[in-house]
């Protein structure tokens, strides 16, 4: 209950001051994580005394899956189909070179992890964070096409990077038990049955709460409840058959806007209120987790970490952007501004919770921790300066650069 209270407490004192502090280089994460980090460090047996791990995967969940919802019911579909190519080069050419170039970097640093562990590891680290990168995405200083390029491939890239995490997990299992995995059937049961699942949530939901409004039967309040409501069956849904929920989140927040265009404003009307509430509370208790592992790490994490958040980032984004003819600082900017959080923290605590036991389970779960820790800071404090920056060199091309095409 103590632990709850000073959560609470930190909400309402957070919120006094958000509006002043949206102007400034301190985002919420940020705040929330020291707070969480002071909090284990002064009661260093709260978390392991009522914090259950189910729980916290749950909740992180939870706050992911509306996360991913609220980002696609805002995401402009016309614009989405005219700049289809860059999210597209970013998750298909970018996300498994990603994981490949993760996981050669964890060879290197790591040389006592087997084959299989630093794949899970690099699969964990692989997708970006729509949540951190919220500053950069909602920025008018920065290309409309860009953003919005982003925002898609953080909305997609961790349902994607989920069926490779269960495969390698599979295959590390496989390994000692003489069992065989199938990527294949990882594919169809996460992705394929994911978006099934985001079409037809999104799609019937959208078009029952278009006809309930137009008849005038469904009430302003349950207008949001009603939208917010799918997201959540979608979670559900997936957890029932295999399939990746956060896939079928994001694709329902795009295919509920064909039937109820209202499911923008009302899912970002939840989202600012009750989705950041949540996810916050997940950044609370993973500073907590910071100060209770904080002991056990050693500078080849540290150094995995700052890898994992520059070349292993970095040069996929680059190669998968030749061609497109965009400026250099574009592909710079488009991959630095990929932070680590809420969704390696979930794929994390999935990984955590099959119990596999790998040998090198303690240099995978240390690694994630201090690498979305780096994240939080390092994306935190650069987002400002570095949209300020981005601004003026995008300002100087030429009328005719990708950059300043906007999607019409």
């Amino acid at each position: 209950m103590v632990l709850l209270a000073v959560f609470i407490g930190l909400v309402f004192a957070y919120g006094l001051v958000s509006r002043r502090l949206e102007r400034t280089i301190l985002t919420g994460p940020m705040t929330f994580t020291v707070a969480g980090i002071c909090a284990g460090i002064l009661a260093p047996g709260a978390l392991t005394a009522s914090m259950n791990p189910h729980f916290l995967l749950y909740l992180a969940e939870v706050g992911l899956v509306l996360l991913l919802f609220t980002d696609a019911a805002r995401t402009n579909l016309s614009l989405l189909w005219n700049i289809r190519e860059l999210p597209a080069r970013l998750l298909g050419i970018g996300l498994p070179l990603t994981i490949l170039l993760g996981a050669v970097a964890a060879h290197l640093v790591f040389p006592a992890l087997g084959l299989w562990e630093v794949a899970v590891l690099a699969a964990i680290l692989a997708p970006t964070d729509a949540g951190l990168g919220q500053v950069v995405v909602a920025s008018p200083r920065a290309p409309l096409r860009i953003r919005e390029a982003l925002t898609v491939e953080a909305g997609l890239n961790d349902g994607l990077s989920v069926p490779f995490l269960l495969f390698f997990m599979a295959l590390a299992a496989a390994a000692a038990e003489g069992a065989r995995a199938s990527f294949a059937q990882f594919v169809v049961e996460q992705l394929g049955y994911g978006v099934a699942v985001g079409v037809g949530v999104g799609l019937v939901g959208g078009w029952l709460l278009d006809r309930a409004a137009r008849r005038d039967w469904i009430s302003d309040a349950f207008r949001q409840s009603g939208v917010v409501a799918l997201p959540l069956l979608c979670m559900l849904i997936s957890d029932a058959i295999s399939a990746s929920m956060f896939i079928a989140a994001f694709v329902a927040g795009l295919a509920v806007q064909k039937g109820f265009p209202a499911a923008r404003r009302h899912s970002l009307e939840f989202g600012e209120i009750w989705g950041q509430i949540i996810n916050l509370s997940v950044f609370f208790l993973f500073g907590m987790v910071v100060a209770y592992s904080w002991h056990a790490i050693d500078l080849r994490i540290v150094l995995y970490a700052v890898l994992s958040l520059t070349v292993v980032r970095m040069i996929p984004v680059a190669l998968s952007l030749i061609g497109t003819g965009l400026d250099r600082s574009t592909v710079l900017f488009m991959g630095w501004f990929g932070p680590r959080g809420l969704a390696s923290i979930v794929l994390g605590l999935v990984y955590l919770e099959r119990e596999i036991r790998l040998p090198g389970e303690s240099i995978i779960r240390l690694s994630t921790i201090v690498t979305v820790l780096l994240s939080i800071f390092v994306h935190g404090l650069s987002a400002q300066p570095g949209i300020t920056l981005y601004a003026r060199r995008v300002a100087g091309l030429a009328t005719d650069a990708p950059e300043r095409r906007a999607a019409d």
